[in-house]
């Protein structure tokens, strides 16, 4: 691959956790904007970002300008979309992002979405590539990229090269919804679910025995309810809908879950408590 230079003008697109954890590691590197929605958003996202930059070694707050205003971001080289898991959400941001900021490069982080067929919506198919973080972003080493063949000369380049500047790991992935990594992971998941169900083993045993057994670092439920009840269906949902395989579908204990309001850590409680 021919040497390039990574991004020196990125912005992040989002006030949730990936966004801000992703802003705080881009921080680390120099100046990043973080686009919010709504001032309370805004105010949301600052806060979240400094909690982040006390994570990541290197990273400043105050190298992280929050804005609502997306002309802010019309220097910017690479703008990073991170919202909901939305097809129709993400699209009509990535085209507003691709116009206000004419000469960017465009990322998304979604994970389980067609990245060709949010390219083709957004009105940008050659500036637009996935780059899908996981959480938390400080930690953890690994980016699928996912490139698709539309994409303009020289985005391939600095994209891997943005990534080895955030001492990321960037391992390019097929254009399929959930890549790799959640394309394995989630019957994975599910299944845990459904035999906590059939058993009646307590989550904290299924936990114990994979992490114990199979040396994970953390066990399914409690992943689950780390990534969030909600966002595993919508996931579960999207691969199920790209084969037609019943594994990738949220057992009903997850959908019952849901319609209690209980999603896993950010509502307080799912598969355990955390208040």
């Amino acid at each position: 691959m021919t040497d390039a230079e990574p991004y020196t003008q990125p912005a992040v697109a989002g006030s949730g956790t990936i966004a801000c954890a992703l802003a705080a590691s881009a921080s680390v590197l120099g100046p990043v904007h973080l686009l919010a929605r709504s001032d309370v958003s805004a105010w949301r996202a600052e806060e979240r970002a400094q909690a982040e930059c006390s994570k990541a070694e290197g990273a400043t707050a105050d190298r992280i300008r929050v804005t609502t205003d997306p002309g802010d971001l019309s220097a910017c080289d690479i703008v990073v979309e991170a919202v909901v898991e939305e097809l129709d959400a993400k699209a009509r941001l990535l085209g507003s992002l691709g116009d206000a900021c004419p000469q960017a490069d465009l990322a998304t982080t979604t994970s389980s979405l067609s990245i060709t067929e949010l390219a083709t919506r957004s009105g940008h198919p050659h500036r637009l590539y996935g780059l899908h973080v996981f959480n938390p972003v400080h930690r953890m080493e690994l980016i699928e990229l996912c490139l698709p063949d539309a994409l303009r000369q020289g985005v391939k380049e600095r994209a891997h090269a943005w990534c080895s500047a955030l001492r990321k790991t960037a391992i390019e992935v097929p254009d399929q919804p959930g890549f790799v990594v959640n394309r394995l992971l989630f019957p994975y998941l599910f299944d845990a679910v459904r035999l906590a169900e059939r058993t009646g083993m307590a989550s904290a045993e299924v936990d114990s025995c994979m992490e114990l057994g199979a040396g994970h670092p953390m066990g399914p439920l409690r992943l689950l309810d780390f990534i969030g009840l909600d966002v595993a269906a919508a996931i579960g949902e999207s691969l199920f809908a790209d084969t037609g395989e019943e594994r990738y579908r949220a057992p009903g204990l997850i959908e019952e879950l849901i319609g209690a309001g209980k999603v896993g850590r950010k509502s307080g409680t799912g598969f355990y408590e955390y208040r």
